[in-house]
């Protein structure tokens, strides 16, 4: 099994670990196996703040997943439909047991140097 790093804005890493939050939406599915999310907070925060494993993982058109996922989706409708424009297909991580790093951690706890764009995977 498998980690990876996703890049995530402040706002949705917020209600991610409040628990408002239980699907992080992509674009593009990451490989395989991985069964583990650490989600780092970009700026302002910078920071590493916290992890989730991966329940599961769901695929298909970005109206077909947001009538399976918008009532934990912690985000409006009218910020999904903008991510989604112009993609035929979306993804969503199904997540539990969210831990909550405090204090928060940095990139370089992990070997990280520079802010990945989108994700990086740990090992």
């Amino acid at each position: 099994m498998s980690t990876v790093l996703l890049s995530i804005k402040p706002e949705y890493a917020k209600v991610i670990l409040d628990g408002q939050k239980e699907y992080e939406f992509r674009k593009r599915r990451c490989k395989t196996g991985v069964n583990k999310i650490v989600f780092y907070s970009t700026a302002p925060e910078s920071k590493v703040v916290g992890e989730a494993e991966i329940e599961d993982i769901i695929e298909g058109s970005p109206s077909k997943i947001w009538e399976l996922a918008k009532k934990a989706a912690g985000i409006t409708r009218a910020k999904y439909r903008a991510y989604y424009h112009g993609y035929h297909n979306a993804v969503a991580y199904k997540l539990k047991n969210v831990v909550v790093y405090d204090p928060p951690k940095e990139l370089s706890d992990y070997g990280i140097d520079c802010v990945p764009q989108s994700f990086i995977y740990l090992d």
